[in-house]
């Protein structure tokens, strides 16, 4: 019976929390999923799929690393929109992140890191990249920009945020 209950208990979590995340997306109004696709500043709108694609995607490939939009192996480096605007080349839009997540460089763009860093270059190091397809880029680009537009600092401010 304990088990049963257990296992009852779990459930009925399960699909709260599906019908919570559910109901965040769909509240996601057009001018938080208006970003920037490229340094010409020409805006897309995201739709609620690729949003909830791209947040499934990142918590699956990115978030060992990044959870909550903070850097864990360079906490000095986030993915808050102030970050990525100041790397070179910028990744504060949509194009910008997905040239960096095909061909990843340092935070100053001198040097290539795609030994260092999960990319479609590095996808024999790293598997978790190998089936990601240029939507599948789209939508986790889309995420990591709408996530600072929601959470605010929360989105790679650590852990005083949390």
């Amino acid at each position: 019976m304990k088990k049963f209950l257990i296992a009852a208990v779990f459930i009925l979590f399960l699909t709260f929390q599906t019908f919570i995340n559910t109901s965040t997306a769909a509240e996601l109004s057009d001018k938080t999923r208006t970003l920037t696709l490229d340094d010409d500043g020409k805006e897309v709108v995201v739709s609620i799929k690729e949003y909830t694609k791209g947040k499934r995607l990142f918590n699956d490939v990115c978030a060992q690393c990044h959870a909550g939009g903070i850097t864990k192996t360079n906490p000095d480096v986030s993915l808050d929109l102030d970050a990525l605007s100041l790397a070179y080349p910028t990744r504060n839009h949509i194009l910008g992140l997905i040239d960096y997540m095909k061909n990843p460089t340092s935070y100053d763009g001198f040097e290539e890191i795609s030994e260092l860093h999960p990319s479609l270059k590095s996808a024999d190091i790293y598997p978790e990249m190998r089936n990601l397809t240029e939507d599948d880029l789209y939508s986790l680009a889309g995420f990591m920009l709408i996530e600072p537009k929601v959470k605010g600092k929360q989105w790679g401010g650590g852990k005083i945020f949390r």
